[in-house]
């Protein structure tokens, strides 16, 4: 059998890089400029290679009890590795994934594609255009990962996005979103600060360096209604490879202090990384 080979093609947003991994089989890395997106293992959609992902699943694993089918909305796609690992663990789930990347979509279906009968349908559009047409209280989890490069684009940070996110999730559903910040992280306590103001409970989950101000680096912030399972994820996040903390309650208004709610008007893009904190190769 010949040996995989790297695929490198200009897509919307930049040049993605599909790389075989060479320790197992077909798994690849994708790349969009360097920065990292996803990684797959076709033969083992549970196998989540990054932490910020693996964290994310604990989330969908929190959600509801293990092997119930759930409603998710994904927002930002890459290589479809949380569809993938959702289809594998809650079997029967449906899930809608929004990625505005049309030429990364139409790479991933190429090169990466979904089994049939997974439940998982994709649609290439702008994510919060998307989501302002999404039918109320019809997803139990939504996750936003939606990154321009390496920066989270700004409309997708304010609190009229917030509420929009609010209106498509069940009362129940849990809002869980990939966000990247460090020291004295203005970006996410600014965050923090705009999704308490929709939503009557928050978390986040972030390794002890991050949290300490010692390196820049992937945080996920949740957001809910009801009572999240805390217990749950600290468990499993404890229990990474790279161990995260959950962080709630009293110390999270500590973090959040002064911090104000973003409007559209004024909304930014998340800080540009430092060099060399994500981009490879």
């Amino acid at each position: 059998m010949d040996e995989p080979i790297p695929v490198i093609r200009d897509v919307d947003w930049g040049t993605a890089r599909l790389m075989p991994d060479v320790d197992r089989e077909r798994a690849w890395l994708l790349t969009v400029d360097g920065a990292p997106q996803s990684y797959v293992d076709l033969d083992e959609p549970t196998h989540l290679e990054f932490e910020y992902a693996r964290r994310l699943a604990h989330v969908v694993d929190c959600a509801a009890p293990e092997g119930d089918p759930l409603d998710v909305l994904h927002l930002g796609g890459g290589g479809l590795s949380l569809p993938r690992y959702t289809a594998a663990t809650r079997p029967g789930s449906r899930q809608d994934v929004v990625e505005a990347d049309r030429g990364l979509l139409t790479l991933v279906a190429e090169h990466l594609p979904v089994p049939d009968g997974s439940g998982i349908r994709v649609h290439g559009a702008d994510a919060r255009q998307w989501l302002a047409g999404a039918p109320a209280d019809s997803a139990d989890v939504l996750i936003a990962d939606v990154f321009g490069g390496s920066r989270v684009p700004a409309h997708l940070t304010s609190v009229e996005y917030a509420q929009l996110a609010e209106r498509a999730l069940r009362p129940t559903g849990i809002y869980a979103a990939n966000l990247a910040d460090g020291a004295p992280f203005a970006f996410l306590r600014s965050q923090l600060a705009t999704f308490a103001a929709v939503f009557a409970q928050s978390a986040l989950i972030a390794e002890p360096g991050v949290l300490r101000g010692r390196r820049f680096g992937n945080v996920v912030l949740l957001a809910s209604h009801e009572p999240l399972d805390l217990a749950g994820l600290a468990r499993r996040t404890a229990a990474d490879v790279f161990p995260a903390r959950v962080e709630h309650g009293p110390a999270l208004r500590r973090l959040v202090g002064d911090a104000r709610v973003v409007r559209d008007g004024d909304a930014v893009e998340s800080p540009e990384p430092p060099d060399g904190a994500f981009s490879i190769g």
